[in-house]
Order: structure tokens, then sequence, then C-alpha cells
């Protein structure tokens, strides 16, 4: 592998990184996610946890069929 290939690579991953960022910032954005039926928080004096399973589980839900639906435009 040359200079070339992995400067293509590097781009790549950085443009990748970038566009995970920026969704992850858009989703931020969405008021009901985070606070879904299913999501576990828990609150204490010193420690805090929150566990969004109902988002995690919607979040799949919604990959799995944009994914499907992809695969099968591309297979054509």
């Amino acid at each position: 592998m040359d200079l070339n290939d992995l400067g293509k690579w590097l781009l790549v991953l950085g443009l990748v990184i970038a566009a995970a960022g920026g969704l992850l910032w858009l989703l931020g954005r969405i008021p009901f996610l985070g606070n879904l039926p299913g999501d576990i928080r828990i609150q204490n004096e010193n420690f805090g946890c929150f566990i969004p399973l109902g988002t995690m589980i919607l979040l799949s839900l919604i990959l799995t069929v944009l994914l499907n639906i992809a695969l099968r435009l591309l297979n054509k």
C-alpha cells in the first residue's frame, strides 16, 4: 500500500466519522428520542445512569428497514 492509498483511506475514514458526528448531533435535537417508554433513567445524589432501551430498539428497527430496502434496490 503506497501513500496515495493510505491518504484516500484516511480521507474516507474522516468523512465517515464526520458524517456519524453530524447524524448524532441531529438525532440529539429530536425531542422524543431519549424519552421513550422503556428508556431507563436512574438518578441518585452522587450517581446518574441512563439506559436508552426504547430508543435503541426504535433506531434498530428503522435502520433494519432502511438497510433492507437499500439492499433490495441495489440487487435489482
